[in-house]
């Protein structure tokens, strides 16, 4: 098995939140693009929250995110993983993203959703112990992936609307 290398941020300049997943699946990886699989809701959602669904081109997309002050990438940055599953991650492999450079370029940054459990797992074991006490907000959404077939469409995007609630400072 190889390491896998996820992506860089998505983030422009006075992003105010940051979505965090846990690392790209297979089809992400193969497009190079975030939320690629066809059957993932995360596009699906940030069309109906923000006007960027997948009818749009991708750069068009990540414009609207950033508009709205919304950041994306991933917790971890590396990692040894068979299938496209959050539970197939091979823990020992995992190498995190360098938050506190992040962190200290958008200082901006004060709510961080996380799509699923395993991306707020991963953060709170790995990253949230070396960051500065009490600047973020943090708040677990439902997984956008079709793995997670738990909740409906309806509600995960219920539970979603939260990311336009930002406030402006």
């Amino acid at each position: 098995m190889s390491l896998l290398a996820g992506f860089p941020p998505l983030v422009a300049p006075g992003a105010r939140a940051l979505i965090l997943g846990s690392m790209p699946g297979k089809a992400s990886l193969a497009a190079a693009r975030y939320y690629a699989h066809e059957r993932n809701s995360f596009w699906r959602i940030m069309g109906d929250l923000l006007d960027a669904g997948p009818d749009r081109p991708y750069a068009e997309r990540l414009h609207r995110l950033a508009g709205a002050g919304i950041a994306v990438w991933d917790v971890i940055a590396a990692c040894e993983r068979e299938s496209s599953l959050d539970a197939d991650i091979v823990s020992a492999t995992v190498r995190v993203n360098d938050f506190q450079s992040f962190f200290a370029v958008y200082r901006d940054i004060r709510v961080i959703f996380f799509n699923g459990a395993a991306a707020e797992t991963n953060f709170r074991r790995h990253v949230l112990p070396d960051l500065e006490d009490g600047r973020f907000v943090l708040q677990r959404l439902p997984s956008t992936s079709p793995a997670h077939a738990a909740l409906t469409y309806a509600e995960k995007l219920a539970a979603w609307s939260a990311i336009v609630a930002l406030p402006n400072n």
